[in-house]
């Protein structure tokens, strides 16, 4: 069954391609403004065979890494903090949360100024981009045990630390890895738009150099190389998460995902 719609997924996308390029070659449209599918896989090949990728997707995944390092840990630490501390949540929640609003692609210059044009900037600015998620995920996590089970194992002697543990993380991990997935397509998000404003080497800037040449087709293939990114690190978190969460039916192949409340879904840029 999974060959079969795995095929089936293929043809549709065939299909999305061919109509796309039937409908560019019929209604004549510049390629300056919409190339078809063949350029930009044109375009990908030559780009591959001359080598001029795989240097700026090196950097690129090492700062989305990193990025995603730097976001996971300051999203858990004051994750916990605000779940666990009533006085942290009272003071330091709401300036998190106007930081958050600040948009990302409004606080990238200033963040190259700090840190200059090398690859401290791109992963600070996708730190920032990705821990919000993350933080939302593990205060609802953590808060979303049940008072009836807190107060049996405070009943049986349990320390805040032992209910921590054995009852808050294992309830709250679901939450955390759904909250890691989206992190880290933020943070490739956010080291691209590090990239876009000022960058030494990557993706971003590649895409940018190519557009000030008006090579639409090869700002295509960048893109195209970037969703292939996102997918392939977001399947990593996700293969983890399957593992990691057996327990779990949310994690099984198919079933519905726990996200993000809401209001909480807005672009983080």
């Amino acid at each position: 069954m999974r060959a079969r719609d795995f095929l089936l997924r293929l043809v549709f996308i065939a299909a999305l391609l061919s109509v796309w390029e039937a409908l560019v070659r019929a209604l004549d449209v510049p390629a300056y403004l919409l190339p078809t599918p063949s350029a930009i896989g044109m375009a990908l090949v030559r780009g591959v065979t001359s080598g001029l990728y795989e240097e700026h997707i090196g950097i690129t995944i090492t700062e989305t890494l990193l990025g995603f390092a730097v976001g996971t840990f300051g999203g858990l630490l004051l994750g916990t903090a605000v779940a666990l501390s009533r006085r942290f949540d009272y003071f330091m929640y709401p300036i998190i949360v106007m930081f958050q609003a600040m948009p990302k692609v409004a606080l990238a210059p200033l963040i190259i100024v700090w840190f200059g044009l090398g690859i401290t900037s791109k992963v600070v600015n996708s730190g920032l981009v990705c821990f919000f998620p993350l933080m939302i995920n593990t205060i609802v996590g953590l808060r979303s045990a049940e008072e009836d089970r807190v107060s049996l194992m405070r009943s049986l002697a349990a320390s805040p630390l032992q209910i921590f543990w054995m009852l808050r993380v294992p309830n709250a991990l679901p939450y955390i890895f759904a909250g890691l997935e989206i992190a880290m397509i933020f943070s490739l998000i956010g080291a691209i738009v590090g990239e876009f404003v000022g960058a030494e080497a990557g993706l971003g800037m590649l895409i940018q150099s190519m557009n000030f040449t008006m090579d639409v087709a090869g700002q295509f293939s960048v893109l195209l190389i970037l969703s292939v990114i996102g997918l392939i690190l977001n399947g990593v978190v996700s293969v983890i998460r399957r593992r990691a969460l057996f327990w779990d039916p949310s994690s099984r192949q198919g079933a519905s995902r726990v996200r993000l409340p809401a209001a909480q879904q807005q672009d983080a840029l």
